[in-house]
């Protein structure tokens, strides 16, 4: 039935009706560019605020993407391997950040590890407080970002084939041997492009950092939250902040893409 069909719209059919979607995805980022003179986005890159707010979410992002590679992808890994009903209830536990929004995310934060939260008691009693802090930006980024990154490392580890783990383990190596010259290598794809999505979701992180993390410039004050109060005062450092945002987000997404061309290519 589909060969009918596809020849009864005929070929231009399908973009002919693509066309009103892509210019609604579209349109916002033209207006942007369009409404974005060159005077005064230099004039927003002269705002104090700019600096300090670009700076903080390039290192409170790579933080978090350290933190996520480095606890998500063990995670990732048994997710791949395991079934059954420890594993459903984790994969509902990393889920539950993906469909939450990201103001609840952020309240419940604060609820865990503010002054009257059971976790935040106890680290108040070592003399640690995490919520508005630089602490909270990372732990914020590392919530929201990092079950994009346990998805996309854990259906690349799900792609390894069993037969390359066998042949590994035949030839000596251990099972910590096999994963790190084996299935690392050859999840590696993956793992690039769950990294980039990470990153790309924690810099553009805005509602689970205010609530837990304030907006305090030069501390917690990231670059959503600059163009957030930007808004009020300056327009001009609201578009400075948001073109260098935006560009920042556009190379994440052409080194995703590279990333997973590259794993088409090499793929069997």
């Amino acid at each position: 039935m589909t060969g009918p069909v596809r020849s009864r719209w005929g070929p231009r059919a399908p973009a002919f009706i693509a066309w009103p979607f892509l210019a609604l995805l579209g349109l916002p980022l033209l207006s942007l560019a369009v409404g974005s003179g060159s005077a005064h986005l230099a004039e927003g890159w002269r705002d104090p605020a700019f600096w300090p707010a670009l700076r903080l979410s390039l290192v409170s992002s790579t933080v978090a993407v350290l933190v996520v590679v480095v606890l998500g992808t063990p995670l990732a890994w048994w997710l791949a391997q395991k079934r059954g009903g420890a594993a459903r209830w984790a994969q509902l536990v990393v889920d539950v950040p993906v469909v939450l929004p990201p103001a609840v995310v952020g309240l419940a934060l604060l609820t865990a590890f503010g002054r009257q939260g059971g976790f935040g008691q106890a680290l108040a009693a070592v003399g640690v407080t995490l919520p508005f802090s630089f602490a909270a930006v990372v732990l914020a980024q590392v919530i929201i970002g990092g079950p994009f990154y346990v998805h996309a490392v854990a259906a690349a580890f799900a792609r390894v084939d069993d037969d390359l783990w066998l042949v590994a383990r035949t030839l000596g190596h251990s099972g910590r041997g096999a994963f790190f010259r084996v299935a690392l290598p050859v999840a590696w794809p993956g793992v690039l492009a769950g990294a980039s999505l990470c990153w790309a979701r924690a810099l553009g992180e805005f509602g689970a950092t205010l609530l837990f993390a304030g907006n305090r410039p030069g501390v917690t004050q990231t670059m959503p939250l600059a163009i957030y109060t930007a808004l009020e005062s300056s327009v001009a450092s609201a578009l400075a902040l948001s073109w260098a945002l935006a560009g920042l987000a556009g190379l994440l997404l052409f080194g995703l893409r590279a990333v997973a061309q590259r794993g088409a290519g090499g793929a069997p």
